[in-house]
């Protein structure tokens, strides 16, 4: 059994880690700005996490979350900058992660696991991609395993970004492998999926980058 922080896992693809990796037999902790999510009546896992609801760039009042975890996996992550909120694609999806990894490296944990990104998002400018790289290649050389997946477009219940229609055609194209097989970078993936080789990832890390192709064939 491991112990796990996931930090933003209260949001999409958060959860999805979360829940799975209760269900493996880890001791699950999450840290984000929402603390526990509003969830069914069904979802009675989440009564089994240690939900932390915490300022990311305030690490004084979550550290003591970090205090005998093994692996951190950071899923949190914009896909639309309000700039005038303090929003922005370079403080939360570059800076966080930045962060987030230092206070792991410090904390001696074994493994952090970074959820960046195959492409641009759709509809999103190029920095949203720029700031997932500029983190990627600043956690590459601290003292603990690094491991980047960087899936495509991400669909499931719930996902925040994508219209139900859009959402179920990722779904279906998903499904017609000789259709997903030619897209490359811009083949969707099911959120089980990439939460499953997140998982995976942080218990076992090998591999420091994982493509579309390897999450989903992993």
């Amino acid at each position: 059994m491991a112990r796990l922080l996931v930090v933003g896992g209260s949001g999409f693809i958060g959860r999805a880690i979360c829940r799975q990796a209760l269900e493996a037999g880890h001791e699950v902790r999450s840290v984000s700005r929402g603390g526990r999510p509003d969830l069914g009546v069904t979802d009675q896992w989440a009564d089994d996490i240690e939900w932390t609801s915490a300022d990311l760039f305030a690490p004084h009042a979550w550290r003591d979350r970090l205090r005998g975890v093994d692996c951190v996996i950071h899923s949190v992550g914009i896909a639309h900058e309000h700039p005038q909120e303090g929003v922005t694609f370079e403080r939360l999806n570059g800076d966080s992660t930045i962060l987030t990894a230092l206070e792991a490296e410090r904390a001696g944990c074994d493994s952090f696991v970074f959820l960046s990104s195959a492409a641009n998002y759709p509809t999103a400018r190029r920095a949203y991609l720029r700031s997932k790289r500029r983190a990627e290649r600043a956690i590459e050389d601290l003292n603990l395993e690094t491991v980047v997946l960087r899936p495509g477009a991400v669909y499931g219940p719930d996902q925040p970004h994508f219209p139900q229609p859009l959402n179920w055609l990722c779904s279906i194209v998903d499904d017609l492998e000789p259709v997903a097989g030619r897209l490359g970078e811009a083949r969707p993936l099911s959120v089980e999926r990439v939460a499953t080789v997140a998982l995976e990832a942080a218990l076992e890390p090998s591999d420091r980058l994982l493509t579309v192709e390897a999450i989903q064939t992993a």
